[in-house]
């Protein structure tokens, strides 16, 4: 059985559960857990104040139930093991995570998977803005591992993203991919606005069969292409149970090559009509 922690009542007021590291918890007692301090608004409390707690993380994993909408920072910093949230999960879910795996069957707030390194983060549901993206005054965003959003996602996707896959199931925000270093992003679903602005490299992969969106004149039609690379992504993303339709692997994409602002060395790929 695993670690459970089930909220006991939600709270208006953000929980921040960083220290409950899954290093740390598989070693403790449960009543060892339940007095972990946590950061509860401007205070500290134990864990055991907000959460009932249950099993052990021997086995490397730790399962969240509940609604935690305002329970940040799940996940954080993880480097191993498994982590599952059965409901909603709020903001930094899996920020600077190394390796591991989270899976929330529900919904995500803002940040997931922020200047992330390694591991995969599966929500279910949808997330909010800023996925995979830098914090605010950092360097670069994710630099490996896997997000896969089954739903929405907001703005900024792969804000300043390094290295990495993001996958949006459903609609995506503005300015996906802005100042993308390197890295993948696929959208099966619309799409806002300002896509790629300031891109240097990377690939963003539009495979639905939504209108096109309006391109920044800092983008050039480079040509139509079937790339054998997208072919390995979506076989994987199939392998790890994320719906792909069959005919993306039969169509061809137009290649848009930009930012021309920056280096030009990214591509916008865009599903060409059957």
């Amino acid at each position: 059985m695993p670690l459970v922690l089930r909220l006991k009542q939600p709270t208006s007021i953000p929980l921040e559960v960083d220290s409950v590291q899954l290093e740390t918890v598989r070693g403790q007692s449960a009543d060892e857990v339940r007095h972990t301090p946590i950061q509860y608004g401007n205070a500290q409390a134990p864990l055991g104040d907000f959460f009932d707690v249950a099993g052990s993380a021997a086995d490397n994993e730790i399962v969240w139930e509940g609604d935690c909408s305002k329970v940040k920072l799940i996940g954080a910093q993880l480097t191993e093991g498994k982590i599952r949230v059965e409901g909603s999960a709020g903001m930094h879910l899996g920020a600077l995570m190394r390796g591991g795996e989270i899976v929330v069957n529900g919904n995500a707030s803002d940040w997931v998977g922020a200047e992330m390194h390694g591991g995969r983060i599966y929500i279910r549901g949808n997330a909010g803005n800023l996925v995979g993206a830098v914090y605010r005054g950092g360097r670069r965003g994710m630099t490996g591992g896997e997000i896969l959003i089954d739903g929405d996602a907001g703005n900024e996707i792969g804000h300043t993203m390094r290295r990495g896959l993001i996958v949006v199931g459903g609609r995506a925000g503005d300015a996906v991919g802005f100042d993308l270093i390197a890295g993948s992003i696929l959208l099966f679903g619309e799409v806002g606005i300002r896509l790629g602005a300031g891109m240097k490299r990377g690939t963003i992969g539009l495979l639905g069969t939504h209108s096109s969106p309006k391109l920044l004149s800092t983008f050039r039609f480079a040509g139509v292409s079937r790339p054998v690379f997208l072919q390995f992504y979506l076989r994987r993303l199939r392998e790890i149970g994320f719906f792909v339709p069959e005919e993306c692997f039969h169509v061809d994409y137009r290649r848009y090559c930009g930012d021309f602002l920056e280096l030009g060395k990214g591509e916008i790929l865009i599903r060409a009509a059957s």
